[in-house]
């Protein structure tokens, strides 16, 4: 399971183990590509706004690939109005099935029991001697040339999360009007409307003393956008 907030993935762990399940963990996207490439696991549950790959971009590239287009997908949707969001987000990228975060405890395990499957824990000596699938170029090099990141403390975490929560809701409930207007170089102005709802928010929830140490709202916008255009150049 690929969660950036870890007191989350333990929460989702704990529920999983109690199960009988054998949890692989991620906390950004790049490292749930990998995982997922080299232990197959037969469910992968991922949040929509993982750090450095979004989860909803993980989830359509796990699909898309020949060697994980079997894994069942569950994405976690962090909707942060959910008096907005009455409705099915309007694609989940080909995931099996999604599932929003306060629903985890009452709800996964029979998501997880609806796919038709009961993905117990595998012998370990098989995990063992699993043949490691070929890894696409693009993934490689970004796992064995990390970019330097500077720590950040939960505070700018935090920060950064929420505006990845505000951009993969847009992403989630307005695909192809997402997609066009990034291809048309207009993202910001085609969602002025959400991005002002979601400043506001931004401003509410994040201290001060936090937003004044850098425009972390602005810059996750930008890495939305560049990140949306990679996806779309590869198509």
């Amino acid at each position: 399971m690929a969660h950036g907030d870890k007191s989350i993935v333990d929460r989702i762990a704990a529920i999983l183990e109690k199960e009988g399940f054998q949890v692989i963990t991620a906390f950004n996207g790049i490292e749930a590509m990998v995982k997922s490439l080299r232990e197959h696991p037969f469910l992968a549950i991922i949040d929509v706004a993982l750090p450095k790959i979004y989860g909803f971009e993980v989830c359509k590239r796990i699909k898309e690939r020949k060697e994980t287009s079997d894994v069942k997908v569950i994405l976690i949707t962090s909707v942060y109005d959910r008096s907005k969001y009455r409705r099915a987000p309007s694609t989940t990228y080909g995931a099996d099935e999604y599932i929003e975060e306060p629903e985890i405890e009452e709800r996964l395990i029979e998501k997880i029991k609806q796919l038709g499957e009961t993905v117990k824990s595998e012998p370990e000596k098989e995990e063992a001697v699993k043949p490691e699938p070929p890894v696409k170029e693009e993934i490689k090099e970004t796992v064995q040339k990390p970019v330097e990141e500077k720590a950040e403390d939960e505070g700018i975490k935090r920060a950064r999360r929420l505006v990845r929560t505000i951009l993969s809701d847009i992403a989630l409930y307005n695909p192809g009007q997402v997609e066009e207007a990034i291809e048309r170089g207009t993202f910001r102005e085609s969602f002025q409307n959400q991005l002002k709802e979601g400043l506001k928010l931004y401003q509410m929830r994040i201290p001060q003393e936090v937003r004044d140490r850098g425009d972390f709202f602005n810059e996750e916008i930008e890495r939305f956008i560049e990140e949306k255009k990679k996806s779309l150049n590869k198509q």
